[in-house]
Order: C-alpha cells, then sequence, then structure tokens
C-alpha cells in the first residue's frame, strides 16, 4: 500500500512540473488579433537571436509578447509598435533592418560577392579562350611544316 500512495505522489509530481503555462490573449477586433499573429511572427526574440517572439519560450520573449498585446489593445499602430521596440532593443529586433551605414554590409556583401565572383568567372573563361586560341595558332603555324615533312618522308617510303 505504501508504495503504491508513494507511486501516485510521485506521478502528481511530474504532472506539476509538466503543466506548462499557455498565453491567452483576448482581442477587441479582428483587426487586433491579426496584428498581434503579425508582430509576433516578425519580431525576433533579442536574447534567442533566430526566433521570433512568437517561438520562443525565453522569458524575455514573454515581456515582448506581452507588451506588444498591451500596445495593440491600447490601439497602437504596427508601425508605432516595430518603432518602439526598436528605440527599446535596436534594429536586430526585425528580420528586415533599414538601410544605413551600419547594416550596409548586410545588403551589400552579398551583392558584392555575386559581382565579386561573376567578374571572376568571366575575367577566368576570357583567358581560357585566349589561351586556346594561342594554341590553336601554334599548331597551325610551327607544327604543321613537321606534318607535311613526316607525310612526304612516308610517301616516299611506300614509293620504294
Amino acid at each position: 500500500m505504501k508504495k503504491w500512495l508513494m507511486a501516485f505522489f510521485v506521478s502528481l509530481s511530474f504532472v506539476a512540473v509538466s503543466n506548462a503555462a499557455i498565453e491567452i490573449h483576448e482581442f477587441d477586433t479582428l483587426e487586433q488579433e491579426l496584428q498581434f499573429k503579425e508582430l509576433g511572427s516578425t519580431l525576433r526574440c533579442p536574447k534567442c537571436q533566430n526566433n521570433t517572439i512568437a517561438d520562443s519560450n525565453a522569458e524575455l520573449a514573454v515581456d515582448l509578447r506581452e507588451k506588444v498585446y498591451e500596445m495593440t489593445k491600447a490601439g497602437k499602430s504596427k508601425q508605432e509598435i516595430i518603432d518602439y521596440m526598436i528605440a527599446r532593443y535596436g534594429n536586430f529586433v526585425t528580420y528586415n533592418p533599414p538601410f544605413t551605414v551600419a547594416t550596409s554590409i548586410l545588403w551589400l556583401g552579398p551583392l558584392s560577392v555575386v559581382l565579386f565572383g561573376f567578374g571572376f568567372i568571366l575575367i577566368r573563361s576570357r583567358k581560357r579562350s585566349s589561351t586556346a586560341i594561342k594554341d590553336q595558332q601554334q599548331w597551325d603555324d610551327e607544327k604543321e611544316a613537321r606534318l607535311k615533312a613526316l607525310l612526304n618522308e612516308k610517301n616516299e617510303g611506300d614509293k620504294q
């Protein structure tokens, strides 16, 4: 009997630990709910770095979701909420940072790598084609006479 009672209390302790908090948000309008969901999937968690605030379970993400909820309920627009988050956490909180001097490498880096690679391939292919033309001309000029001489020797050897 004691074993069963002990097993019961142990199982209850596991149930209490596994009970996760579920956030429930109520909105006045459908537009507010859609705005909250959109902001949750477009704002980045500063702590998790590659998760949205909707996907992250970090305490900071929970706080950010709550702040977005409060601001949405207060009637703030999407851009006002984004501006507030950028002012507080920097451009990192958005997945599309604006074009500034600090973020220029993010925007221009991939483009410069593609242009550099294309230029490298273009220069290398032109160099190869010019080398192939030189090799072909070298054959035509120098080796043609040798080939004719060898053929003449063979023809003379066949006549005898």
